[in-house]
């Protein structure tokens, strides 16, 4: 009802326009879409369906017809726990994808659980579509045909996407895909951005970028580019996704049938019980493990067969003593894995078809 009371969607828009719209009128886009999106975001909710379609112009003939409404809340999601007012944690099913294939943000069609950073990355290639008229991984078809989208925007670095897109463009895309999963965006730095290519009269721009003004205000009236990296507190630099594959993990599927399963990366020592205990909670087990650069890689799924499940992380590369104690106990060694600190972790596991083990370990010198 509320989409028949409006006028145009972005993609009707677009289409009617040869498929492409001019730099200024998508730069109003993603000055008014920013905003639109802060203002959800600030209700605690990550809309989760970003795409052209869900974006409205108003009702033609009405003071309303260069408005920008965001419809469709039905993959609307809780970044933030009313409750407590903290972040939602960290999950991740790769089982599981919301959204839509064209526009989803990397983390999306990994299974990640949504947050702020989700909607504005699918904003980024809405853009991108609306000055381009096409995104390089349309065109796939098939059963793998998420799968290979991903792929193939995990591998296209900012720079290639936006090859032929004005320097801001790029300049959103690299700092939103790089965004952590709870880090709270700068909105206000993102519509600085765009706002240097717009004119300087807010009242004859194509798209009414009032909602936005607010935001603009917090960055002081001074127009012109302004550079997401020049914070006033000095932050550790981010490690940026500059499209290339062979640095990010990956999901591999298969043609069995789903199985609840989750993998967790990149994860300090520190953070292992966390993540164990969830999955735990959850009927998952450990049955697979892997380290690069001392950090722990793992995968818990439900179809491991364990009744029961102990580990031990050790600043040694092997726990004999742990080891031996464990067998006593019937657990056997299911996964281990090696740091290149020298430390180790051993997973052993109740319920499995071994009636005997033994170990070697091996020190090269």
């Amino acid at each position: 009802m509320v989409m028949d009371m409006l006028g145009l969607s972005l993609w009707d828009a677009c289409s009617n326009n040869s498929h492409t719209m001019s730099v200024e009128m998508v730069a109003c886009i993603a000055i008014e879409a920013i905003s639109i999106l802060e203002k959800v975001h600030s209700k605690g909710y990550v809309h989760g369906d970003v795409k052209p379609e869900n974006f409205l112009l108003g009702p033609p003939g009405t003071p309303e017809e260069k408005k920008l409404f965001l419809v469709d809340l039905g993959l609307a999601t809780k970044w933030k726990d009313r409750s407590t007012g903290h972040h939602v944690e960290y999950d991740q099913r790769p089982d599981i994808f919301r959204g839509t294939v064209r526009y989803a943000s990397v983390h999306a069609h990994l299974g990640r659980i949504g947050s702020r950073r989700d909607d504005l990355e699918s904003l980024a290639y809405t853009l991108v579509f609306l000055l381009r008229g096409r995104l390089p991984w349309q065109g796939y078809q098939g059963e793998n045909k998420g799968f290979l989208v991903c792929k193939k925007k995990m591998c296209t670095s900012p720079e290639s996407l936006c090859s032929f897109c004005p320097q801001p463009f790029k300049e959103f895309v690299e700092y939103v895909v790089n965004l952590k999963f709870d880090e709270e965006p700068n909105y206000a730095k993102c519509i600085s951005l765009f706002d240097s290519i717009v004119g300087p009269n807010p009242d004859i721009r194509p798209i009414n970028t009032d909602g936005a003004q607010k935001l603009i205000h917090q960055v002081g009236q001074k127009r012109g580019r302004i550079s997401l990296e020049g914070e006033t507190d000095e932050q550790p630099k981010k490690k940026i996704r500059m499209g290339m594959p062979a640095t990010q993990w990956i999901s591999v599927y298969n043609a069995r049938r789903p199985m609840k399963q989750r993998y967790h990366y990149n994860v300090a020592d520190s953070r292992l019980v966390q993540h164990i205990d969830k999955g735990n909670e959850d009927g998952l087990f450990i049955s697979c493990i892997s380290s690069c650069a001392n950090l722990w890689a793992l995968i818990m799924d439900a179809g491991t067969g364990f009744s029961s499940q102990v580990y031990e992380l050790s600043p040694h590369f092997l726990h004999k003593e742990w080891i031996m104690d464990q067998w006593d106990r019937n657990y056997y060694i299911t996964a281990l894995a090696g740091a290149n600190n020298g430390s180790s972790l051993v997973v052993m596991s109740k319920g499995t078809l071994y009636t005997q083990q033994s170990y070697k370990g091996f020190l090269n010198r």
